[in-house]
């Protein structure tokens, strides 16, 4: 057996080999089965990368199913403090399933916190993990813009205080300009917002476009994707260019 801490401090007693995990984030399902397809028993409904992974699928992030994960018998499952209830995490460490939970709220942590999983569930950091440390290292020389990033409307919502999205687009020249809000995403009201430049539009976790967003805003809007904005995974090695290109 290995011990390990998690992100959170919390000890994860692991067999000395990992041979089956259950992921219930999708960047970490991403990022296992981009390192180590096979490690993969099981993941939750919302795991669309790789496109083609073919595992026992365990629900959403917010109600996965305990008892199907149970039934896997996994090494450890592989969770965020965000994504994922407290209450389901406590449910599996009380069934004997060990929990791995991570909890980045900046782009540096989210590198360092894939490194730390994927060494002790594989033994090494891929390359595309060190390509993202490559990608990300460089830092931002140009003009600087304030934006609101809204997640979700009816009612709205935006990204506030220590996120990790909001961390990325302030590396790409973004800073939010709800960053020093109480709350880290906070209800907002569109007609008393402090001045910004731009509107952030992702696609996920609401599924803003063209045509379901921007006509909200007298400011200019950026439509973007949610993945290259809120996962951290390999999207990572793309993300900069992605999102360069898409804010324009």
């Amino acid at each position: 057996m290995q011990t390990a801490y998690d992100d959170l401090g919390n000890v994860v007693e692991l067999p000395d080999e990992v041979r089956r995990v259950v992921s219930v984030v999708p960047s970490l399902t991403e990022s296992i089965a981009a390192t180590a397809t096979d490690l993969i028993v099981g993941a939750t409904d919302w795991c669309t990368h790789p496109a083609d992974l073919d595992v026992v699928r365990c629900g959403g992030t917010k109600n996965v199913n305990l008892e199907r994960i149970s039934e896997l018998a996994p090494d450890v499952v592989v969770a965020n403090a965000e994504e994922n209830r407290a209450v389901d995490l406590d449910a599996l460490r009380a069934d004997g399933i060990a929990v791995w939970v991570t909890a980045p709220t900046t782009v540096p942590q989210a590198l360092d916190a894939l490194g730390r999983m994927l060494s002790v569930l594989i033994g090494d950091e891929p390359a595309w993990l060190h390509e993202a440390r490559d990608v990300w290292s460089a830092p931002y020389g140009g003009m600087r813009r304030c934006a609101v990033i809204p997640i979700w409307r009816r009612p709205w919502m935006a990204l506030g205080r220590d996120t990790f999205a909001g961390d990325l687009l302030a590396r790409l020249g973004v800073d939010n300009v709800l960053r020093e809000s109480g709350e880290r995403y906070p209800r907002i009201d569109l007609d008393a917002l402090p001045e910004y430049d731009l509107v952030v539009l992702p696609d996920e976790p609401y599924a803003f476009s063209p045509d379901d967003g921007p006509e909200a805003f007298a400011k200019p809007a950026r439509c973007v994707s949610g993945r290259h904005l809120t996962w951290y995974g390999p999207s990572l090695v793309e993300a900069r260019a992605v999102l360069t290109q898409q804010l324009g």
